[in-house]
């Protein structure tokens, strides 16, 4: 594997059929959950299963959400280009977890509502909820419909496997047990993903690892390759992959998902006790490790088969998101069934988050756009939500192809949909966290967030950073036999540093470049026209070469900051705010772990030794050896 062949291979009957057989299954557990359930009528138990769900089920729900096929194709791309320093979001995950468990969990949990934005109203005013529903509505559809899409066109040009069919094969039976089945569907398919996402990693890592001769020498060529050096612990906020900038910046885009995102929250306030909910978030830990170490290690595994010879530079793939269906076909093509593995391992990514967004679509306009506004029976809300399942399944298969005629624009929208995530998280956290918090600070913190975090987002775009702050790795085509590829420029100057045309994970999302669309270009000339005396000087060098992991913490820092002085400044400290809908000590592990050993100490201090008070039996003592003085005269 020292140089890189081109790539004939295609699909094959074995692999079609394990392909359709991953369907197949989806397909089923929503029609058995539509079996089962079909004399429970209300939407809440379609919504959220009731509120009967236990932690494991829930726990590996909340990995395949956001565990799309995007990832299982980008980060094995990003250790080939950049290293393998995103293996820092093992720590950001943990981090995430303790946040959500302690802040945010216990507070929806509490107030038993399905849609978050709920809380908003409760905590705000109805139009800080609307606002929050629109953009989450918005965004979630534009965002689906690059994950129905962006796979299948990567897919589609390595292993020649048919576009359309792939993707409105995914909608449609995403769609499907979506509307069958509702969230325990959901829940159930995602638990079946996660394992074939799985077995689609492992699939390629242990036949690298045969190919190699072993893990170590995978390992070994990983290290010479500079693909291992990730311990820099540079604070320069610029870089763009650093310690801080994964285990800060990742903790804020995961806790703006984990904490916030409606889907994740349907999942675990689905839960029947706030035990198991917690529990589930913890447990979740696990699968997230899983999945982040084996997209980590596919990636050594193909800068290891690759080194010598890079099929991007060569122009065998047009995106570094094709690199791993390229491996897949070139090592596995042999042997049919198993590229089908890899491919269902992909798309059980794109049905999770796809299935996720589609029930927590259907949840919010229930709650936030129906409820308010009409009154219906619950028999009638749980067909509504069916249809609506139906109609957001249909609206993002739409979206997929809208995304292959507008990519430019909807890569500017995937960037744009990751920095509102930042702002989003100061607004809960104004709500929770603050009791003087009132509604004029928080849509004004909302709108400040936004401004500031769409300005540097934007910025980035037209003044993307210098490679001295991504710090692309190396490629070489030293070991390519070039007499195989008569029709590639043998002196080939592409650059291994352009950026791949598929959208990124949700803690990549504003890393998208825009490619040139005349639209975004004036948009963008005039959004920062007043800043143009300084712009290539102070701000292209500076704020718009910001690591986009901080695009987030930037957004949520400005959001809790001008919401809290302008709170100050219009009275909210005058305020009183029910306490449930705030965090309070008791909702907190330290408090419940302080109580307990409070309570432990009172009751001893309440009931003494109880060997004290009672008469003592010393026993037959020999008056030789007591220490006390006998008068024997007497």
């Amino acid at each position: 594997m020292s140089s890189a062949p081109v790539v004939r291979a295609s699909f094959a009957a074995a692999d079609y059929v394990v392909f359709a057989f991953m369907l197949a299954v989806s397909s089923a557990i929503g029609v058995y959950y539509a079996w089962t359930d079909r004399g429970l009528r209300s939407s809440d138990d379609f919504l959220t299963g009731g509120r009967r769900l236990t932690a494991l089920p829930v726990s590996l729900s909340l990995t395949a959400s956001f565990m799309s096929a995007i990832t299982v194709l980008s980060n094995p791309a990003e250790v080939y280009r950049y290293g393998a320093s995103i293996v820092f979001y093992s720590l950001s995950y943990i981090m995430t977890m303790m946040v959500t468990s302690e802040v945010f969990l216990p507070v929806f949990y509490r107030l038993s509502i399905t849609s978050t934005y709920e809380y908003l109203e409760l905590r705000f005013s109805r139009a800080t909820r609307l606002l929050g529903t629109i953009l989450f509505i918005v965004q979630t559809i534009l965002y689906t419909g690059i994950v129905i899409y962006t796979p299948a066109l990567a897919l589609n040009q390595v292993t020649g496997m048919d576009l359309w069919s792939a993707v409105i094969s995914t909608g449609v039976v995403c769609t499907f047990y979506c509307t069958m089945g509702g969230l325990k569907a959901v829940v159930w398919t995602d638990v079946f993903q996660v394992g074939v996402m799985l077995a689609g990693f492992l699939s390629v890592i242990i036949h690298c690892v045969v190919i190699k001769g072993g893990v170590g020498p995978i390992i070994s060529d990983s290290q010479h390759g500079g693909r291992l050096d990730f311990w820099d612990f540079d604070p320069n906020p610029l870089k763009r992959h650093t310690f801080w900038t994964v285990t800060f910046g990742g903790t804020f885009v995961w806790v703006s998902i984990y904490g916030i995102n409606q889907a994740q929250v349907q999942r675990y306030i689905s839960c029947k006790s706030i035990t198991h909910a917690k529990l589930s978030l913890f447990i979740n830990l696990i699968g997230l490790w899983c999945i982040l170490l084996s997209s980590v290690f596919a990636g050594m595994c193909l800068y290891s088969v690759y080194k010598n010879c890079d099929p991007w530079t060569t122009g065998m793939v047009s995106a570094p998101d094709q690199l791993m269906p390229y491996l897949v076909m070139d090592i596995l093509g042999d042997y049919p069934g198993l590229p089908g593995l890899f491919v269902a391992a992909a798309y059980s990514g794109s049905l999770s988050t796809v299935s996720s967004s589609i029930n927590a679509l259907a949840a919010v306009t229930v709650e936030d756009l129906i409820k308010p506004h009409m009154r219906v029976s619950e028999k009638k809300l749980s067909w509504i939500s069916k249809v609506l399942s139906f109609l957001y399944g249909a609206l993002c298969i739409g979206m997929a192809g809208l995304a292959s005629l507008m990519g430019g624009i909807l890569q500017a929208t995937v960037s744009i949909f990751g920095v509102i995530g930042g702002p989003l998280l100061g607004l809960f956290s104004l709500g929770i966290l603050f009791p003087f918090a009132n509604s004029k600070g928080a849509l004004s913190g909302l709108a400040s967030g936004l401004v500031v975090s769409l300005w540097v987002g934007i910025g980035a775009q037209i003044y993307p950073p210098p490679p001295t702050l991504s710090r692309p790795l190396s490629l070489t085509t030293e070991g390519c036999n070039l007499t195989a590829l008569d029709s590639l420029n043998r002196t080939s100057t592409v650059s291994p540093t352009r950026m791949s045309h598929i959208a990124a994970s949700p803690a990549q999302l504003g890393h998208a470049r825009l490619s040139g669309h005349p639209f975004w270009r004036a948009f963008c000339f005039v959004f920062l026209l007043i800043f143009s005396p300084f712009a290539r000087n102070l701000l292209a060098d500076n704020w718009y070469s910001l690591s986009y992991l901080y695009f987030s913490p930037l957004g949520t820092i400005t959001t809790v900051t001008v919401g809290l002085l302008i709170s100050l400044v219009t009275g909210g400290w005058k305020r009183k705010v029910e306490s449930r809908l705030t965090l309070m000590k008791r909702d907190t592990t330290l408090f419940c772990i302080l109580k307990a050993l409070k309570d432990r100490l009172m009751t001893r201090a309440a009931n003494p030794d109880p060997t004290q008070g009672k008469k003592k039996h010393p026993g037959n003592i020999n008056p030789v050896f007591c220490d006390i003085e006998l008068d024997y005269m007497k």
